[in-house]
């Protein structure tokens, strides 16, 4: 008996249980504002909760920035490094403290929605 040994088929069932939120494959430039650099990478999926960025040279794991979508009206996001795939892109948790950022936000994904169906 070893203890501490899950299995992958474990693992990604609960990988698949922390995205509740559904996820839309999107192409969408963004800048992102970290200290007082400004770094650009491309959203490869988004969700209500999170997204994950293109990047060549990603942050690291619990890195903040703010992020713009580069859109008709472009949204503003607070996000946090969660996940890091060296030379690929970083999976990112997005905080919208404020109403404004948040419904705007909101409003994009249901134009992504209303795009996939």
């Amino acid at each position: 008996h070893v203890s501490g040994l899950v299995n992958s088929g474990d693992q990604n069932a609960r990988r698949l249980e922390r995205r509740r939120a559904p996820r839309y494959h999107c192409a969408i430039d963004l800048e992102m504002e970290w200290g007082s650099a400004l770094l650009r990478g491309r959203i490869r999926d988004i969700s209500a909760s999170g997204m994950f960025i293109e990047s060549q040279d990603p942050l690291w794991i619990g890195a903040g920035f703010t992020a713009r979508l580069v859109l008709e009206d472009p949204v503003k996001v607070d996000c946090f490094v969660r996940r890091v795939e060296p030379g690929r892109g970083m999976g990112v948790t997005v905080n919208l403290q404020e109403e404004e950022r948040r419904q705007r936000y909101q409003s994009f994904l249901e134009s992504l929605s209303r795009a996939d169906a």
